[in-house]
């Protein structure tokens, strides 16, 4: 009797956790679980965990700051500067895209010489 008592108690416990853990799990998106069930020898059950913290890559330029590519989003040379509406480049410079932004860069010093953000849908 007393048993039974425990794992219902345990079982309505669990119930009430479960959304506040689903609330939890969407507060930060930015986590991410895997969970691996194998059978091992003897017929034991293993359990994997794997946790990926993925950090914000969201970067805001600014004119006067050095480019890095690395830290870009999405990086690619707008060649068809047309088609997105933007001037035609200085000498020495070309556009790019870092996510939904477009970057006017310095060929040679990587010096960011204007920002227009959300060109690029």
């Amino acid at each position: 009797m007393m048993i039974k008592k425990l794992l219902m108690s345990l079982a309505a416990t669990t119930m009430v956790a479960s959304p506040m853990l689903a609330a939890q799990a969407q507060a930060a998106p930015h986590r991410e679980v895997t969970r691996v069930v194998k059978q091992g020898p003897h017929g034991r059950t293993v359990y994997k965990q794997k946790t990926v913290v993925r950090k914000n890559d969201h970067r805001r330029w600014a004119k006067g700051q050095r480019f890095d590519r690395r830290y870009a989003r999405d990086y690619r040379v707008i060649n068809d500067y047309r088609a997105y509406r933007l001037s035609s480049p200085p000498r020495g410079y070309h556009w790019v895209r870092s996510g939904n932004d477009a970057v006017l860069v310095a060929i040679a010093g990587g010096i960011i010489g204007a920002v227009i953000g959300n060109v690029i849908r």
